[in-house]
């Protein structure tokens, strides 16, 4: 077996203090807003996983077409000694790379990067074990906040797949791409995948599946707060909503008051009501278009080097080398 480490930079307290401040600031907002990062405490992230798995959900599977695909292509133009994945997940689509980059013979470390332990130390302990020589080193921490601190030997390429960057705002968007190239030297890579602009009744149904099962996804940030913060938060109060916004070229889920309610949180010491109809907004899910992400990368300080679409031209992938 591989050699598997995982050190945790977060420790509950410090989870526990910055769900505080986000509660705090997104409870108390004139329109009502979570953080879509606190969906992923162990249900959750085994949630997100059956949701990949539905026949609505297409971005896992078209990414993974790609990475099927263009895995030997992202070896020969990286050349990468470490692969570090950010919000890896099961790492189910990270063994395309591994297969690619094992094979190649010069990887030397995989940094999966995850805000859930639970879920982290499953994927790098099932990664050790199928891919003997390699060393797994696991970073239990939230991505937007340390990456200052990557472990791994140059040229390294940084994962951030699954159309996660949709969850950023505008804004918040390029404070992170920025992040990432600080940390990164140049000739250093980023492999980002994005969810592209397509028909306003396939996004839409992609979040609101005939299962449930994403609804039940949605909830279940309330049952994530009650357990954190002691909140007294009843998940049947609350209808799941998808709603494309054309004018901003997104995806937003929202969680509706089906009723006039009072919600205590007393370890954020704030006490909400919420009027029937009422909205608390849990995800944005931005969708993109070629020369958009090109635009972003460039600003950031990246040169999009390739661009790879599925089939159907839904989701894509680009690999972008840091420049001078």
């Amino acid at each position: 077996m591989s050699d598997v480490r995982i050190d945790v930079q977060r420790d509950s307290a410090e989870v526990t203090g910055a769900l505080r401040e986000d509660v705090r600031a997104g409870l108390l907002a004139q329109e009502k807003w979570l953080p879509s990062k606190w969906f992923y405490d162990a249900r959750g992230s085994e949630l997100f996983e059956r949701i990949t798995t539905l026949p609505e959900y297409y971005p896992t599977r078209a990414e993974r077409d790609v990475l099927r695909v263009h895995a030997p292509d992202i070896v020969a133009a990286s050349g990468a000694r470490t692969v570090v994945e950010l919000g890896s997940g099961s790492g189910e689509k990270t063994r395309l790379l591994l297969d690619a980059f094992t094979t190649s013979g010069r990887l030397e470390v995989f940094v999966p990067l995850d805000v859930s332990e639970s879920a982290l130390a499953e994927s790098a302990g099932a990664l050790a074990a199928d891919y003997p020589g390699l060393a797994v080193h696991g970073v239990v921490a939230d991505f937007t906040g340390a990456l200052d601190s990557l472990p791994g030997a140059s040229p390294r390429l940084v994962a951030f797949l699954g159309g996660t960057i949709g969850n950023f705002l505008p804004a918040e968007r390029a404070k992170f791409l920025s992040s990432v190239r600080s940390v990164l030297g140049a000739g250093e890579w980023l492999l980002l995948g994005t969810d592209l602009v397509k028909d306003p009744d396939t996004l839409v149904r992609a979040y609101d599946d005939a299962a449930g099962v994403t609804a039940e996804f949605n909830r279940n940030v309330l049952l994530v707060l009650n357990s954190r913060l002691g909140a007294n938060f009843d998940p049947e109060a609350f209808d799941h909503v998808a709603r494309w916004d054309a004018r901003h070229e997104r995806i937003e889920m929202r969680l509706r008051a089906r009723h006039e309610l009072r919600v205590d949180v007393p370890g954020a010491e704030l006490a909400v009501t919420f009027v029937a109809g009422e909205e608390l907004r849990t995800e944005v899910s931005a969708k993109f278009r070629p020369d958009g992400v090109r635009a972003e990368l460039a600003d950031a300080g990246f040169t999009l080097r390739h661009w790879w679409t599925d089939p159907r031209h839904r989701f894509g992938v680009s690999l972008a080398v840091a420049h001078e």
